[in-house]
């Protein structure tokens, strides 16, 4: 109990500061892209997508490594480090490469930014969901404190980035200097079954996955409803900034409310373990599909700041439940010991492939027709699928028979 309590604090801090980094160096990139480096909606999509690409090539190696060496804690200290120099990384390296060539600058940046943040967020979320159930925590109880994290750098990030946006970079790098400290300090004990458990994983045993039809119908979900929100997000910085009378107070004002936003997640976090297990895992992810659609949706038939923000803010209720779900999903229906790899492949690979293919088009899109109207289009998107994964996903009644089928094809091979 005293391990169990101990880890999970530790990991919860962990999670804090992750994304305190994270928010402090990203959730104004669209922004620094746009407003300090000066591109166009359209060369800023092509960043996006570009960053998407290098997230999904790191994404099966991750999750390969991250089932391979089992709990130990070698990637989250990895990405750690990395994570020290993002200051000097925006500052001195990828800023000025994007003035001087936005090909090269995307490529060099989204090799850093995929590794360090895009594709690392899925294995340190997969590695804390993993101790989670040896050390009997909810993962959600702990994730709730990323939420935290990001929302805590979100309230000042707007108006740092008024004062100069280099701030924003060094305190990123501060605080991942703190994260350092915080991963030297977990030990996490491997039992020689565990040993044993994680050293039986095979490469084929990613590729059996990829023969059951349950899995691609998982793959479709995830790139029809959950990528979208994330490209969603990517240029809607500067469409709320344009909706205020100076893009200083826009950007000042959205700090304000993606922090209250990401506030209100971190209280769903807690209370989505309990919605889910009231549901079930297939009926959840139902639920934060219809969200989703709704929230894109209204965003393109509300005016005004107050009408957008309200469609804003109902991220923070479909979120929680989605990344609750989806663990829960695949804990479910799929071999545990490939649990990092069916979330990074499953669920983050297919999400960073739906985004690299629809981030160039809505970059393209809001520059032709607007943001309105390229908002309906992606929330009539993320309305069809979501039905279509009604008969197409698997329900929590039918867990046991996909698991004995698994079985018996894993013993056929």
């Amino acid at each position: 109990m005293k391990d169990s309590k101990s880890l999970y604090w530790k990991l919860s801090a962990y999670f804090f500061f992750f994304f305190f980094t994270w928010s402090s160096s990203y959730s104004l990139f669209s922004i620094w892209l746009g407003q300090e480096i000066n591109l166009s909606g359209a060369a800023t999509g092509i960043i996006f997508s570009v960053n998407a690409i290098f997230a999904l090539c790191m994404q099966p190696i991750y999750g390969y490594i991250s089932d391979k060496i089992g709990l130990k804690k070698n990637i989250l200290f990895f990405i750690s480090v990395m994570l020290v120099f993002v200051g000097p990384f925006y500052i001195y390296v990828y800023g000025p490469l994007l003035q001087y060539n936005v090909i090269l600058g995307a490529i060099v940046g989204g090799l850093y930014l995929g590794v360090a943040f895009l594709a690392g967020i899925g294995a340190i979320e997969s590695y804390i969901e993993k101790i989670g159930r040896k050390y009997d925590f909810e993962y959600g109880k702990s994730r709730m404190w990323g939420s935290l994290g990001w929302a805590a750098a979100t309230f000042f990030a707007g108006q740092l980035f008024n004062i100069n946006p280099n701030i924003n970079f060094w305190v990123a790098s501060v605080s991942a200097i703190i994260l350092v400290a915080i991963i030297l300090s977990v030990k996490v004990e491997m039992t020689d079954q565990e040993l044993e458990r994680a050293d039986s994983v095979k490469l084929k045993d990613i590729g059996q996955l990829f023969l059951l039809k349950d899995f691609w119908f998982l793959i479709v979900y995830v790139i029809g409803v959950t990528c979208v929100y994330s490209v969603y997000d990517q240029q809607f910085p500067l469409y709320y900034a344009s909706l205020f009378p100076t893009e200083a107070l826009g950007n000042q004002v959205f700090g304000y409310l993606n922090s209250f936003q990401v506030f209100l997640e971190a209280g769903m976090m807690f209370l989505a373990p309990f919605i889910v297990n009231k549901l079930g895992a297939k009926n959840s992810l139902l639920l934060a599909g219809f969200l989703m659609a709704f929230r894109i949706v209204g965003s393109g038939m509300v005016e005004g700041p107050i009408g957008i923000s309200g469609m804003k803010l109902i991220h923070a209720l479909e979120l929680p439940i989605m990344l609750i779900a989806i663990f829960k999903y695949l804990a479910a229906n799929f071999d545990t010991r490939l649990s990092s790899v069916l979330y990074l492949v499953g669920f983050q690979f297919a999400s960073q492939v739906g985004a690299s293919i629809l981030s160039p088009i809505a970059g393209k899109l809001y520059d032709s027709i607007g943001f309105r109207d390229t908002y309906m289009v992606m929330g009539i998107m993320v309305l069809c699928f979501t039905i279509l994964s009604i008969f197409t996903l698997v329900s929590s009644k039918k867990s046991k028979g996909i698991n004995h089928n698994k079985n018996e094809v894993q013993k056929a091979i």
